[in-house]
């Protein structure tokens, strides 16, 4: 039977897509909040650059160890609207607790618990959309993801500005107000949707099976995941996305200040240059991949990524590089929601949030591997050998794709 819940979405509803969006936008301004005031903290508190590297593989340590148990969480008991409100006060709670901090592993505690909220709202966002909107699932999840690139862009400014009059201690316990204010508005607005709508619309938020959801069952469910050749080689290569782009979020800024002289307001251009391409990227890329395809899309945008790392690095100082580092945001941004539709539409529906969970574990596997790796390899040989090996894992992501089966049909218990 044909659910009519998720196939004819009212007009209205399409505002869940702006407040879903938002929400994400907030999961992504706290950690981009945190890496400008990570120097301060690192100051104060006397830590050393190897202590600070460890901070942050303990974040992604952690979401890479909660995403898959929160995707469970969220198939077993539904309510997604509460979760994705959950992940919002979970997050908050451990800055307002940051302010308090006076050693590392305080520090740690905070960041690994920020860690595990954020990677909450992902198996509670993505499905809710995607089962919302099934004909539109790349624009919609584009939007989505557009919501985490104005984030992370409005982020640093806002915390940078609020440095120039407050210490960092005050800024955490003030930046955890936007997050509680967005965290009860999707705790009304879309934990009543969930509750008051009839039998039908239910289904629409709660994707779970109607029958009781058994722990034994699920195992076997997760099994046949695992064992799912196009789900798992999506996810893949959508981890050494992740790879890549994380080593150019951490390796730009060095390079940018250490090897080309630039400002640090030059530095920060760039970076806005960076998540400004991708916040376009997103539904153009998204709206091409519902009306040509996944792979078709992501194909195209993986090459033409590596191709243009390349031409950044050897851009130099020049204008040209500005438009390279642009060209780099466009393409390796654009793939993101595309293949969290690809993924989810190869995932049964009783199982999305598990889907979903088991890709952002792979992607969080990837993130907390970039950092270490290309930092041996820049200061073995050079930074720009780390460049390479970029466009190198791009194209290793773009080689998986190449061998997910075309959809024979659509995935719906």
């Amino acid at each position: 039977m044909i659910n009519t819940a998720a196939t004819n979405t009212p007009s209205h509803s399409f505002k869940d897509v702006w407040l879903i969006s938002a929400g994400h936008g907030l999961t992504h301004w706290y950690p981009a909040t945190f890496y400008v005031l990570l120097p301060l903290i690192g100051k104060e508190l006397g830590l050393t650059y190897t202590q600070i590297g460890l901070l942050m593989s303990a974040q992604h340590l952690a979401g890479a160890i909660s995403n898959l148990p929160g995707g469970m969480l969220v198939d077993a008991i539904g309510k997604k609207g509460y979760l994705m409100a959950t992940s919002l006060f979970w997050v908050g709670l451990p800055y307002a607790l940051m302010s308090f901090t006076h050693s590392l592993w305080m520090l740690m505690v905070c960041v690994m618990l920020v860690g595990i909220g954020n990677n909450l709202w992902h198996p509670a966002a993505i499905p809710t959309l995607a089962l919302r909107y099934p004909e539109r699932k790349g624009l919609v999840l584009s939007f989505h993801g557009m919501g985490g690139n104005l984030g992370e862009a409005l982020a640093p400014l806002v915390a940078g500005s609020l440095l120039a009059w407050f210490s960092w201690r005050s800024v955490v316990l003030m930046n955890i107000v936007p997050g509680l204010i967005m965290g009860a508005l999707i705790l009304i607005l879309m934990g009543a949707l969930a509750t008051n709508r009839d039998g039908s619309a239910q289904t629409e938020v709660n994707t779970s099976s109607a029958e009781p959801w058994r722990f034994k069952q699920y195992l076997q469910d997760l099994l046949g995941l695992l064992r799912n050749r196009s789900l798992m080689l999506i996810c893949v290569s959508a981890g050494f996305r992740t790879l890549t782009q994380t080593g150019l979020l951490v390796f730009l800024p060095v390079y940018l200040s250490y090897e080309q002289g630039y400002t640090t307001i030059a530095v920060g251009i760039c970076m806005t240059v960076l998540q400004v391409a991708g916040l376009i990227a997103g539904p153009i890329a998204g709206h091409l991949s519902d009306k040509l395809g996944r792979q078709k899309v992501v194909l195209s945008s993986m090459l033409l990524t590596g191709v243009t790392i390349v031409g950044m690095v050897f851009a130099g100082k020049s204008m040209a590089f500005i438009v390279f580092v642009a060209l780099v945001g466009f393409f390796l941004y654009a793939m993101r929601p595309v293949m969290q539709a690809w993924a989810f539409e190869n995932t049964p529906k009783r199982l999305a949030a598990t889907g979903v969970g088991l890709q952002f574990t792979i992607l969080a596997i990837g993130g907390s591997i970039a950092p270490a790796a290309f930092g041996v390899i820049a200061d073995t040989w050079t930074i720009y050998a780390a460049f390479y090996c970029l466009a190198a894992t791009i194209i290793m992501a773009n080689v998986l794709v190449l061998f997910v089966d075309p959809p024979l049909k659509k995935l719906t218990v």
